[in-house]
């Protein structure tokens, strides 16, 4: 099969804009999970407004983005190669492919957390959930420096720096929400005294 020479910049920016999509729907979706895990907190009036809302939120985030976004990527990821099938050989793409195949099962995995929380079953609590958001993160990451350097994968000194940040952005996002949720405990505890 011959492709025009263009095709290749084509099924690269479907690609791209595909990557962009699903990640941002995978990133707003967990959030989600985590409001709707909250809302186990609140009395049943709130519960009965919020829980319905969230779940519509989450349905139609997943259903007509975050789904969607991820159809695209996989689909122009295969345009891609089929453009440049030397790719299929080499090491860099194998590990990125491992890598997105980690990010697929994650996206199915937060169907699954999608489900349990609008049949009311899920034991995840907002915590664990925080944590759960910072996966896609990790792995956005690693596969755009595959992405972008290729065979030639930096170890030097600024590839641990970006790793570190990328760590300390996710542990400080973590320390962050735990504060925000002991103050308002302690709110709650003052306001009740």
């Amino acid at each position: 099969m011959h492709l025009p020479p263009e095709a290749y910049l084509w099924f690269k920016t479907f690609h791209v804009i595909g990557v962009v999509v699903w990640f941002a729907g995978l990133f707003y979706l967990v959030r989600l999970f985590i409001y709707h895990a909250e809302a186990d907190a609140l009395g049943p009036d709130a519960q009965a407004v919020l829980k319905p809302q969230y779940t519509l939120m989450e349905k139609r985030l997943a259903n007509i983005i975050t789904t969607p976004g991820m159809v695209v990527t996989v689909a122009m990821a295969v345009g891609l190669l089929a453009a440049n099938p030397g790719w299929l050989h080499q090491g860099w793409l194998h590990v990125k492919l491992a890598f997105v195949a980690l990010l697929l099962a994650y996206h199915l995995f937060c169907y699954r957390l999608m489900g349990q929380l609008q049949q009311g079953i899920c034991a995840w609590s907002s915590g664990k959930l925080r944590a759960l958001n910072e996966a896609p993160t990790l792995l956005l990451v690693v596969i755009v420096m595959l992405a972008v350097f290729k065979g030639q994968f930096p170890t030097g000194s600024a590839t641990w720096l970006v790793v570190a940040l990328v760590v300390f952005m996710a542990v400080a996002i973590q320390l962050y929400a735990r504060k925000r949720r002991r103050n308002a405990e302690q709110q709650a505890l003052s306001q009740g005294a």
